[in-house]
């Protein structure tokens, strides 16, 4: 996970210690011409079970031969600031708004935002696996080498993929010795309690290795408003810096990409994710060719509604998924789907659920005209809708990310900084700031209350707030069973919501 070395980004730390969720997860760049390498060469999985003893030479074997692919990665990124004089004093107040006289306006001034992270080599070429989030927005990426931890290489993004966190790099020039390739493995073979070893750069101690279990496999893990990826959990230690590093078995194959703690202290608690490795693997063509294509029809899915709730609508075993808003001028809208269908066919295939639908409307190629089912008012009728391709970057509001998701302990939501382009897209007041609520859990006090996804808290107890931190310390200060007041703006419109802390 990305960690940044300025001052500021020191002082807004500690700041924001106590924040009760770390999740670094989060255009497209074109920075150097086109990569020399033709080709990528992953062997295939192992499909053999893993068995055997663990004694104590296991894990430092496993450290030994896997260490030498994983690189640490530094990042630069370029930002247009004000003078901190502006907010701290050091001139009279005419001049910190009108500028001085003489010289004119204060004008932003450039600063340069370090970032680290960690990657893995998997072509002798000098193509890395990391973090999309690790690599998102630099304007130049430097990578050390086992062993050579004082020599920086420069590095190109090749593609990036917000939607599985995952960036593949390449080394503009490579050192003239042959470099050492990490082995994919089958994280579909994971199972919770399976061993498993990360290596990483936390806090900037370059290559530690850390060993726990698979604690979980499939959480979702929300990537983007209405956007998931399924996830492995596991409680090998992972720390800010960890992020984009290998998580391996006990054949030290890479079996996930480690992209996300949970977190009340800026460090591990023994949740960590990573994107499994099979989910990156199929991208790696696209990601190798500079751009990843998914489809999308253009509507919104329920996920509230259970296989008895649809069972009771008509939907045969309890199978579909309950559209809640549909595009006018999308693709489910010229196809003539309505809020309120249930669709149960894809393609000539039994829809599951919500979860089934997106992931196979995001396989399909855009342009594919695809017959679809739904139940319509206890009838079922056809429809034939054409896909078309999905912009992540639009759909989410935002051409970047900015500021980390943050969880309120007690409240089941979700909120992060708004950006100046969500601001806008939400009809937000010039001049205003507030805390975007990203996702609400089900059932829980928010929701509960009415706060929805898009709302942007701007008070809480009356007091504004201008970030996602200040929001989430505002409301740590509420003590459990106890009422926030909320101000919140929806759709450019002040509502007044009360929760009541769990």
């Amino acid at each position: 996970m990305s960690t940044r070395k300025t001052t500021l980004f020191y002082a807004v730390l500690i700041a924001v210690a106590s924040v009760a969720i770390g999740m670094v997860i989060a255009s497209r760049l074109d920075l150097s011409p086109s990569s020399t390498a033709q080709t990528l060469s992953i062997a295939p999985a192992n499909p053999a079970p893993i068995t055997g003893t663990i004694n104590a030479d296991t894990f430092r074997t496993i450290a030994k031969n896997a260490t030498p692919a994983v690189v640490n990665i530094q990042t630069e990124q370029r930002q247009q600031t004000q003078d901190l004089t502006q907010f701290f004093g050091g001139d009279d107040m005419f001049r910190r708004f009108f500028g001085d006289p003489e010289q004119g306006p204060r004008r932003p001034r450039e600063e340069v935002m370090v970032g680290a992270g960690t990657g893995f080599i998997i072509d002798k070429a000098g193509l890395i696996l990391t973090n999309n989030h690790v690599v998102e927005g630099a304007t130049r990426i430097r990578v050390s080498l086992f062993g050579e931890d004082n020599e920086y290489y420069d590095a190109k993004v090749l593609g990036r993929d917000p939607l599985t966190d995952s960036a593949l790099i390449e080394l503009v020039k490579t050192p003239t010795r042959e470099l050492p390739v990490a082995t994919l493995g089958d994280s579909a073979a994971m199972e919770p309690g399976d061993w498993v070893i990360a290596i990483g750069n936390p806090f900037g101690f370059t290559h530690t290795v850390t060993t726990g279990v698979i604690s979980a496999k499939g959480r979702p893990f929300q990537v983007a408003p209405g956007r998931t990826v399924e996830v492995l959990q596991t409680d090998a230690a992972i720390n800010p810096g960890n992020s984009g590093g290998p998580l391996l078995n006990l054949r030290g194959e890479v079996v996930g990409i480690n992209t996300a703690i949970l977190t009340r202290t800026a460090g591990n608690i023994g949740i960590g994710f990573a994107v499994p490795i099979n989910t990156v693997r199929e991208l790696l063509p696209e990601l190798r060719a500079g751009k990843v294509t998914r489809g999308r029809i253009g509507v919104s899915l329920s996920r509230i509604s259970t296989r008895r709730d649809l069972r009771d609508m008509g939907a045969p075993e309890g199978n579909g998924t309950l559209v809640s808003a549909v595009e006018a001028d999308g693709p489910g809208g010229r196809a003539g789907l309505k809020a309120g269908d249930i669709i149960i066919e894809y393609n000539g295939q039994t829809v599951k659920d919500s979860d089934d639908l997106v992931a196979r409307v995001m396989r399909t190629k855009p342009g594919t005209s695809v017959p679809m089912k739904v139940l319509r008012g206890g009838k079922t009728e056809s429809l034939t809708v054409t896909v078309e391709e999905l912009d992540v970057e639009a759909e989410a509001g935002r051409t970047s990310r900015r500021g980390e998701p943050n969880e309120t302990s007690g409240f089941g939501m979700t909120l992060q900084d708004l950006t100046p382009d969500i601001a806008r897209q939400l009809r937000v007041p010039s001049g205003r700031s507030g805390a975007l609520v990203v996702e609400v859990t089900r059932r829980g006090a928010a929701e509960s209350a009415g706060i929805q996804p898009r709302d942007v808290i701007v008070a809480v107890n009356r007091e504004p707030v201008e970030s996602a931190s200040q929001a989430v310390a505002a409301l740590q200060r509420v003590e459990s069973g106890q009422l926030a007041q909320l101000l919140v703006l929806r759709e450019g419109q002040e509502q007044f919501f009360v929760v009541r802390k769990e």
